[in-house]
């Protein structure tokens, strides 16, 4: 059955790939946290197919999609619902009438555009999996995940993410623009997408085979040497004088929780077993370690001042930190 798997999986890396072009990366990052049971959160400039990449996620994998799109005037209740009066077989009663979050997919458009309450209500749900209305908790479906956009530029009418819930998305991904060549097959794929009768009917991933999937990807051996290269990792971005030798010291003026290591060892090992492994070996590690730290670690003034980034500091963090 695992080849089967494999197979399923490699057909939906395909299909996203066909509809969402020069985006290989943010493909497998969301099929990473579809294997992981996590959140994630998409950085890009408008126009870069953040919206495109979730919802051919959702139509492939045959879930059901939610979109919300923030704004500062939005309802905790517009996210999760709210109880109202109906009539029910000759009565009035109050019933909790659902909200966009009760989906398997929930596209969160802009999310640092929400104040502060509706953070809190979707910080619940990213991590409880569970909604709370007038005093009664509701259950999410077992399928669930919130994919979030944000565009690092225009900060005007913003509310910047708290570090709480920055924690609480397993993964962030930053969009780039595509290439020359992706940006002409660009062109042609929207250009055959305006002729309704040559759309290509896409397979579609059951959600018991994801469901499958993470129970083979929990079988992954891990061995005492990577632990300790995951550690290391995430140490060093607490403790950078233990290399005095680089400038991380200088960069990092708080470093990572241990949510950090606790993701890096789950999408290394959803890494792992998407390269077809039943084992996880340093570059797997290396390969999700821009996507697991980068927003989990507060950059010092002197970073910010020497225009360094965090993926700056996470290139240096892997080539000070030797595998075990």
């Amino acid at each position: 059955m695992s080849s089967d798997l494999h197979k399923a999986f490699a057909q939906l890396d395909a299909a996203i790939n066909r509809a969402v072009i020069g985006q290989e990366s943010v493909v497998r990052t969301l099929i990473i946290a579809l294997l992981t049971n996590g959140n994630v959160l998409l950085e890009g400039l408008p126009g870069t197919a953040k919206t495109r990449s979730v919802r051919t996620l959702a139509r492939v994998l045959d879930a059901s999609l939610g979109r919300i799109q923030f704004t500062p005037d939005l309802l905790p209740s517009d996210v999760t619902g709210t109880e109202i009066y109906q009539e029910f077989e000759g009565r009035q009663e109050l019933r909790f009438q659902q909200g966009p979050i009760f989906n398997n997919v929930v596209l969160a458009d802009e999310i640092n555009r929400a104040p502060a309450k509706v953070q809190a209500a979707l910080l619940e749900a990213m991590e409880e999996r569970t909604v709370t209305v007038a005093g009664k908790s509701y259950a999410l479906p077992p399928l669930f995940m919130v994919l979030a956009t944000q565009n690092p530029i225009e900060q005007e009418g913003t509310y910047p993410l708290p570090e709480a819930q920055m924690d609480r998305f397993i993964m962030k991904i930053t969009v780039d623009y595509p290439d020359d060549s992706a940006e002409e097959a660009i062109i042609r794929l929207v250009r055959g997408e305006e002729n309704t009768d040559s759309q290509i009917e896409e397979p579609r991933l059951s959600q018991e085979l994801v469901f499958e999937a993470r129970k083979a990807m929990s079988a992954i051996s891990v061995s005492p040497n990577i632990d300790k290269y995951i550690v290391a990792l995430v140490m060093a971005t607490r403790d950078p004088a233990r290399y005095p030798e680089s400038r991380l010291k200088d960069w990092i003026r708080v470093g990572s929780s241990p949510r950090a290591s606790i993701a890096l060892d789950k999408c290394a090992r959803a890494n792992a077993w998407l390269r077809g492994r039943d084992y996880v070996d340093p570059e797997d590690v290396r390969a999700v370690a821009h996507s697991v730290l980068c927003h989990r670690m507060i950059l010092s003034y002197d970073a910010l001042a020497e225009s360094v980034d965090s993926h700056t500091v996470i290139d240096e963090l892997l080539r000070q930190v030797a595998a075990a």
